[in-house]
């Protein structure tokens, strides 16, 4: 369990400690917020630390109790690497799942934006084309428009990872074209979290179980692989206001040195938990005992549906400022909606010691999915699932949301059938010997033969 808990201790650090050292505590902290509501924000981090460092080994062990007797994948693989017969084979269904639903998005796009079909696939050539667009408020078939968003988004990172991993030549070829295909529609998107999913799980899949060197020239491939990505997000938030990200590329194109100087915007969920409390301290805003969370759990229902479900997080964006009456119901009424942070949710459902509490649950209840992933990685798609995952838990950090989720639970149900409908039916047994394959990876290509057979 040690990588997923520390993946979730990173996030920790990075939206909330990284926050005031990184946006200028003296001026942008000290100068509008009270001592109490800072000293109050630290306490909630400090507690949801120590909550989620206790309930998470609890949490582990209660929910995979059948599997506590299981090793981790993951690690097996980092000793022995990924050329065993047995886990490449799992790659195969999913590449040509992934393949066949590329088609029919393909071909779904094509009716939905016409003529700017090769915009959709390159949209560096011209201005993005977005088949899946919709209001904030969904109506209609709004609901198919964002499952099949997310399903692209989750093909885009089964593309990458085999393409990261796989050995045959003609499979691996396939892969890049489905790379080729589905990546640019992300990158070239205003929003920055769907690029670091779909990029990032490649890139870590490919560094520590494909490449066979020593841990000194990976650090120094992740850290240029870093400075990449940090330089484009720089492109991206320099850029996104004013014109298309495609436009902004092809017009003036991208320097490194100069988008790496940007001052990235958005890493500031302390200085949110911050005015929670002043809110908070204020009288304006009391919890709301986990009205926010149910909403977020009925995400899923479409509101052509249940045209009252509830809306996630519009009373605090009015809060912050961004309320205004446009007259159009389909934008809830705010310029943009403001993300509270894992912490900061946990306050705004349940206040301040009950709050990060229950944050901490739900992140150790997120841990232990991943944990599960890694410990059945040997059946197909378990490991695609856990590389996502691990990465989304980052993203997390902005909120515990289905919306952040949806790739990974659309991802796993696609998983999910891929496995029902390719397993083939178990041999016959025979009275002599075992045959059955244990749950793990050999080191020869070959799954280990069952110990009465050895004997």
């Amino acid at each position: 369990m040690g990588l997923p808990v520390l993946l979730v201790l990173v996030t920790v650090a990075a939206w909330y400690v990284f926050d005031p050292l990184y946006n200028d505590y003296k001026v942008n902290f000290v100068l509008v917020f009270t001592q109490d509501a800072m000293d109050d924000a630290w306490w909630e981090v400090a507690l949801f630390t120590a909550a989620f460092l206790f309930l998470a080994p609890s949490v582990h062990r209660w929910a995979n109790v059948r599997d506590l007797n299981r090793s981790s994948q993951v690690l097996g693989l980092l000793k022995i690497g990924v050329n065993q017969s047995l886990f490449q084979s799992r790659l195969y269904p999913v590449l040509r799942v992934s393949v066949v639903i590329l088609v029919i998005l393909s071909i779904v796009a094509a009716f939905r934006v016409g003529d700017q079909l090769l915009y959709y696939f390159f949209p560096f050539l011209g201005e993005r084309a977005n088949p899946w667009n919709r209001g904030r408020l969904g109506a209609g078939f709004d609901a198919v428009w964002t499952l099949a968003g997310y399903t692209q988004m989750f093909i885009a990172v089964a593309f990458g990872i085999t393409l990261a991993l796989i050995q045959n030549p003609k499979l691996r070829a396939l892969a890049l074209a489905g790379c080729l295909l589905t990546w640019p529609y992300f990158l070239f998107d205003r929003t920055r979290n769907p690029m670091l999913v779909v990029t990032v799980p490649t890139i870590l899949a490919w560094v520590f179980l494909r490449l066979r060197i020593d841990m000194v020239r990976k650090i120094v491939l992740l850290a240029g692989f870093y400075l990449l990505i940090h330089a484009w997000l720089g492109f991206i938030i320099a850029n996104r206001a004013e014109v298309e990200i495609s436009h902004a590329f092809s017009n003036q194109g991208f320097d490194v040195q100069s988008s790496s100087k940007v001052h990235q915007a958005g890493l500031n969920m302390f200085e949110e938990l911050c005015w929670i409390n002043t809110f908070i301290e204020k009288g304006i805003y009391q919890p709301n005992w986990g009205q926010r969370y149910f909403a977020e759990l009925v995400n899923p229902v479409p509101r052509a549906l249940w045209s009252g479900k509830p809306m996630i997080g519009i009373d605090y964006a009015i809060l912050r400022g961004q309320g205004y009456d446009s007259g159009n119901s389909a934008d809830a009424g705010v310029g943009a909606t403001i993300s509270t942070g894992m912490i900061g949710q946990g306050v705004v459902n349940f206040g301040r010691v009950l709050g990060p509490a229950f944050a901490a649950f739900l992140m150790s209840l997120w841990v232990s999915i991943l944990i599960r992933l890694d410990l059945h990685g040997q059946e197909t798609g378990r490991l695609l699932l856990y590389g996502l995952g691990l990465i989304l838990t980052f993203n997390l950090g902005r909120d515990i949301t289905l919306i952040t989720l949806y790739t990974f639970v659309f991802g796993a149900m696609i998983v999910w059938l891929v496995d029902r409908f390719s397993q083939k039916p178990p041999p016959k047994k025979n009275a002599q010997a075992s045959t059955d394959v244990p749950a793990r990876f050999s080191t020869n290509n070959q799954p280990r033969r069952a110990h009465s057979e050895l004997k």
